[in-house]
């Protein structure tokens, strides 16, 4: 019975377009919207992918002028500065909140933002983000899991 609830969650997130296609719920995902599947878009992904962040800011810069109420490119940009060496951890949340003023059920700001809190010391923001998804879907998704998990390991931290 367990078993058939969890497909059925899962089956679910799927159709809502919450759990990640296939090889994970990174930022260079496959299941990001049609909307922002563009060259400027496709480049940055690319970029992530190779580990090369600046050149993902700079695409997403130029993405996001053109379309600014994309809340996929404000996640991704969020995400390539928070990845990046020169984390400006204002402008990430900043853009992790327009993303999901733009979508308040975006599929991956909750879990990135969480992890932006947690780098900054704040854990309690962190949980508020980890209780979002779980009060908009019934069941959980990876992204839930994943920052379930960040938020556990940084609670087991000795400090």
């Amino acid at each position: 019975m367990k078993l058939n609830a969890f497909i059925l969650g899962m089956g679910l997130c799927r159709a809502a377009g919450l759990a990640p296609a296939a090889g994970g719920g990174d930022a260079s995902s496959s299941n990001w919207s049609a909307r922002s599947e563009d060259p400027a878009v496709k480049s940055a992904k690319d970029a992530i992918a190779a580990g090369d962040y600046a050149s993902a800011q700079s695409g997403l810069k130029v993405a996001l002028a053109g379309d600014p109420d994309n809340a996929d490119l404000h996640n991704l940009y969020a995400y390539s500065i928070r990845k990046g060496a020169n984390r400006d951890m204002a402008l990430v949340l900043k853009h992790y909140h327009e993303a999901l003023r733009i979508d308040p059920k975006h599929r991956g700001t909750q879990e990135y933002i969480g992890e932006a809190y947690l780098m900054t010391g704040n854990l309690s923001k962190a949980k508020e983000h980890l209780a979002a998804p779980d009060k908009i879907y019934f069941f959980g998704c990876t992204e839930y899991d994943m920052l379930k998990k960040a938020i556990a390991s940084y609670e087991a931290k000795p400090w």
